[in-house]
């Protein structure tokens, strides 16, 4: 269950115009704050991601599920139930004990390297050379458009 504060930053990002994926950002942030806190672990970054996009996605952020190239038909399908459960066009149904205690145990087993700088600036290079240039370019454009222009100009 996402904090209340993650949940009204996030609100508060669709409400300023911003694209679904900065509105999830907000909860890949507090994922990796439960990871530095200790209170479970991540195989890896992009583990730890895709458990935030998750719970955006449960929580109401209207973020698309993957494309086919990106993911497996899993992902994709898990993606899309989590997206109609914040949707509310499907009943959210919680797993059984045994299989909540079963994950639980398994996070809490992982590292706590997947939060770190080196290992997220790791993850993030990697994901942009995936990317085409106009597309990293077209996303440093929307992100310009959409900063708060209280800062004063650049030195």
């Amino acid at each position: 269950m996402p904090d209340k504060a993650t949940v009204d930053r996030a609100k508060q990002d669709l409400r300023e115009g911003k694209i679904p994926s900065t509105a999830a950002g907000e909860f890949v942030h507090e994922e990796l704050e439960h990871i530095r806190e200790g209170a479970h672990g991540a195989r890896s970054s992009k583990q730890a991601i895709a458990i935030g996009l998750s719970k955006a996605r449960r929580a109401g952020v209207p973020l698309k599920p993957p494309t086919k190239e990106q993911t497996s038909a899993r992902t994709r399908r898990s993606a899309k139930q989590d997206l109609e459960v914040g949707q509310q066009e499907r009943e959210p149904r919680a797993p059984s004990k045994k299989r909540g205690k079963a994950i639980e145990g398994v996070l809490q087993r992982e590292g706590r390297q997947a939060a770190s700088k080196k290992a997220l600036s790791a993850q993030a290079k990697s994901a942009s050379r995936g990317r085409k240039t106009t597309a990293r370019k077209t996303a440093a454009r929307r992100a310009a458009a959409t900063r708060k222009a209280t800062r004063g100009p650049r030195r």
